[in-house]
């Protein structure tokens, strides 16, 4: 069954600093293939402890270079290959995380088969997974979402942005991952608030969202019940992701 394992759902600076939350990303299982998406700080830490092989992933995926997204990406990317001496897998990363001040390593760019810009529009391949990213996103750096293919149905992943209204369209999926920092909207910082996220998931109306990468306020203010009122207002099913929180696409309840 394909599954989605939360390796971390900390997203401000201080709750990663403090590893309050753990900040290792995304594990994703479709069929036979394995997708680390955004492996932050503690990103091997969480997933050997969870019992999850890296050696055994396909593909490391960034949305954007920043750190809480990417700390441990050259980390995932030696231990896919082991160290260099099976080259295998592919690396998708944004340009800016590529080329001037680079967050993936280049002594270790030959150990993958294949290293993927990713760009608004693109469409890619991984383990046999197929998967694209059809917006740019609005943040600080350049940055992508990602929408991938499963036989139980799509998942979309909304990473850091701030809203804006073309997200609904671009990110219909049948199951959604939403990253939300702050409880209220704020001009300064371009990451996603939680009324607006109820407003993308009212738009979208997938068979269930996730909410993820919380900041400081949105932690206090307890996500588990932010997300059961958004279940209650909307009725589509909503739920808080929680460290080492494994997601099977088909389940119901």
């Amino acid at each position: 069954m394909s599954r989605i394992i939360f390796l971390g759902t900390g997203g401000a600076r201080i709750l990663v600093f403090k590893q309050l939350l753990a900040s290792g990303g995304m594990w994703i299982e479709l069929g036979g293939a394995r997708l680390h998406v955004d492996p932050g700080p503690g990103a091997l830490v969480q997933a050997t402890k969870r019992k999850l092989d890296p050696t055994k992933l396909d593909a490391v995926i960034l949305s954007h270079r920043h750190l809480d997204h990417s700390g441990d990406a050259n980390a995932m990317i030696e231990a896919m290959t082991q160290g260099g001496t099976r080259p295998r897998g592919k690396v998708f990363a944004p340009a800016d995380a590529l080329e001037d001040d680079p967050v993936v390593l280049r002594y270790l760019r030959g150990y993958p088969q294949e290293i993927v810009t990713l760009e608004e529009g693109g469409e890619y391949e991984a383990g046999g997974v197929a998967f694209r990213s059809p917006l740019r996103l609005r943040h600080g750096v350049e940055t992508y979402g990602l929408i991938f293919d499963a036989p139980e149905g799509s998942i979309g992943y909304i990473s850091d942005t701030e809203y804006f209204p073309e997200l609904a369209d671009a990110f219909r999926a049948d199951h959604l991952i939403i990253n939300v920092l702050r409880l209220e909207p704020s001009g300064q910082l371009q990451h996603m608030a939680v009324p607006q996220a109820q407003e993308l998931i009212e738009a979208v109306k997938p068979t269930a969202a996730i909410l993820t990468h919380f900041g400081m306020t949105v932690w206090r203010a307890k996500p588990w019940e932010i997300a059961e009122k958004m279940s209650q207002e909307t009725g589509i099913r909503v739920l808080a992701a929680r460290d080492g929180m494994r997601y099977d696409l088909g389940q119901t309840d």
